[in-house]
């Protein structure tokens, strides 16, 4: 894992920055609209935190507190290998923590390996398949992909926890 560098600040999004928010997520995503366990909702309205250096905004996580349970909903580090993803997924998590909630969880798809490495390197760990949801969730975001960056089909969600209790 990468440490992330002295020089990264993580820190909540401002309400005037929801604009920059929305085109770094349709950059990242599409859209700014994200489904996930047949759910769609606009990530550029939900909490956010950003990850700066010098300014430039290098990262951006969008999540969600519901009861018990905070919800990671998109995660994107713009520069790799400088720890900012890692960064940004512990300041989510603390933050998960300090409102009492029990596990930070995400969905990502089947194709996206990279992900599934890094979640797992964190200490997330695999907790359900959802066969076929990605392809419901295309009826919702017909620009999913049907196959990944690295030739592999679209069609599962894969669901990740990390436990707080």
């Amino acid at each position: 894992m990468s440490e992330p560098r002295a020089d990264l600040v993580i820190r909540a999004a401002r309400a005037d920055e929801r604009d920059l928010i929305q085109s770094q997520l349709r950059t990242s995503w599409g859209s700014a609209t994200i489904v996930s366990r047949g759910r769609s909702r606009d990530a550029s309205r939900l909490p956010a935190f950003l990850a700066t250096h010098d300014e430039d905004v290098v990262g951006l996580a969008t999540f969600e507190l519901s009861g018990p349970e905070c919800e990671l909903v998109t995660l994107n580090a713009f520069r790799a290998g400088q720890g900012i993803g890692s960064a940004l997924l512990d300041r989510v998590t603390e933050t998960a923590a300090e409102h009492g909630c029990l596990r930070v969880w995400l969905v990502t798809t089947n194709d996206n390996l990279a992900a599934l490495g890094f979640y797992q390197r964190r200490g997330m760990r695999l907790v359900a398949v959802h066969p076929g949801a990605v392809d419901e969730a295309r009826r919702v975001k017909p620009t999913i992909p049907l196959v990944g960056d690295q030739g592999i089909p679209i069609h599962d969600e894969l669901e990740l926890e990390i436990r707080l209790d």
